[in-house]
């Protein structure tokens, strides 16, 4: 009894073992199964039929859509142009702008120096900022000193309008024309007085507070580009000698043509020998700095006449405390330029000989801008001769009226 009891509890403990260990086999597999997820094969995405073909959908897809595009070239081309000449006409008209901001700022700086320095703002500065300035085409500098009246009035019965004429001048045409002068040493002497009386008769006078001199040429020359800067916002502003012939509509006309153009200095280029002896005319006394003895110059425009674009006047006034002022007063300035990305124009018509060179040119077609004689600097005996220049080589009174702005 003992015997069989003991046989069937060792059954029963074999058939509980049994059926642990099977639900324990399938549990381990299925979990197997589970976590390293083979459960069954996938098959490759580039076997499938399917995807065949969508790639190829694709590829006749990208051959159909790159055929329009050769056929297009031609007009993508075209847009691309057209795009250029946008983006052209956007810099340009952003450049005029940012040129516009700098001109006022050399105004409002001219103003500024003008209060602390205890001056008082000049009368035109006034007005033009009471009425808002307007455009102009050019403002001629014509640079003259307190000695010279005489050759100041043989300019005014030749080729400087006056009077209403020259209100219209500037009203019709835009162009604008002053005798350029400062102030002598002792302020409000005889000197001044008589510029003074001068100019209340024929009201075209430009003052800078500038103290005149031969050796201070290049200093005025900086005031007068700021001072002209912060008055009037002109295309161009000219500086012109009082002892020179101007045709004033072929100057228009000339600088007109170079509207377009930024950062553009014109006149008659040369490059002179740099002068180390004492004594002679036009000495340098810093020849040094232009290397052996012997050397020229860089090339700039003879002082009788140029002209500057108006974002090369502002960067002058703007600049006017750091720019070195060497003796001869062209050579100053084109020391202004050298180093600026600006287009130097060699225009010899704005340096023609007097009768008979400017006579002959003017028969053949060729007016000429402006005359003088080299061995003078200017017209020998300019106040006897101005009228006999005029006569001969002037454009005549219908051009200036004529002439399109």
């Amino acid at each position: 009894m003992s015997w069989k009891n003991r046989g069937f509890e060792q059954n029963s403990k074999s058939v509980v073992s049994r059926k642990w260990t099977l639900l324990l086999c399938i549990g381990c597999f299925c979990t197997g199964m589970l976590f390293s997820d083979r459960m069954w094969s996938v098959p490759e995405v580039n076997d499938m039929p399917g995807t065949k073909m969508v790639e190829d959908g694709k590829l006749n897809f990208v051959a159909e859509g790159c055929a329009p595009q050769n056929k297009d070239v031609n007009h993508d081309s075209k847009d691309v142009m057209g795009e250029v000449s946008k983006t052209h006409h956007a810099i340009q008209t952003l450049d005029k702008t940012i040129s516009s901001l700098e001109m006022e700022l050399a105004a409002a700086r001219a103003e500024q120096e003008s209060m602390l320095n205890g001056s008082p703002i000049s009368d035109n500065l006034k007005a033009s900022e009471s009425t808002g300035k307007r455009k102009y085409l050019m403002v001629v500098g014509i640079n003259t000193a307190f000695s010279s009246r005489k050759r100041r009035d043989s300019v005014r019965a030749t080729w400087m309008p006056q009077g209403d004429k020259r209100k219209k001048l500037e009203e019709e045409k835009g162009i604008i024309m002053r005798f350029v002068i400062g102030h002598s040493a002792t302020a409000g002497g005889i000197l001044d007085r008589a510029i003074e009386a001068e100019d209340r008769k024929h009201g075209d006078f430009l003052r800078l507070e500038h103290v005149e001199g031969y050796l201070e040429l290049s200093a005025k020359t900086k005031t007068y580009f700021t001072t002209a800067v912060a008055l009037w916002d002109a295309e161009f502003y000219v500086k012109v000698d009082d002892d020179i012939h101007v045709n004033i509509a072929t100057l228009g006309a000339t600088l007109s043509s170079h509207r377009s153009k930024p950062r553009v200095y014109i006149g008659c280029m040369k490059s002179g020998p740099v002068l180390a002896q004492k004594g002679v005319k036009y000495h340098e006394p810093e020849y040094w700095k232009f290397g052996e003895e012997g050397n020229k110059y860089f090339r700039h425009a003879t002082g009788q006449i140029y002209a500057l674009s108006n974002d090369l006047a502002t960067y002058i006034s703007i600049n006017q405390h750091v720019l070195h002022k060497y003796t001869n007063e062209d050579v100053s300035l084109g020391s202004w330029l050298i180093g600026l990305d600006v287009e130097h124009i060699d225009d010899r018509r704005l340096c023609c000989g007097t009768p008979p060179d400017c006579e002959w040119k003017a028969q053949a077609g060729n007016v000429c801008v402006a005359s003088f004689d080299w061995t003078c600097s200017g017209i020998c005996k300019s106040v006897e001769r101005m009228k006999e220049v005029h006569r001969r080589c002037g454009e005549g009174e219908n051009a200036l009226w004529s002439a399109q702005r």
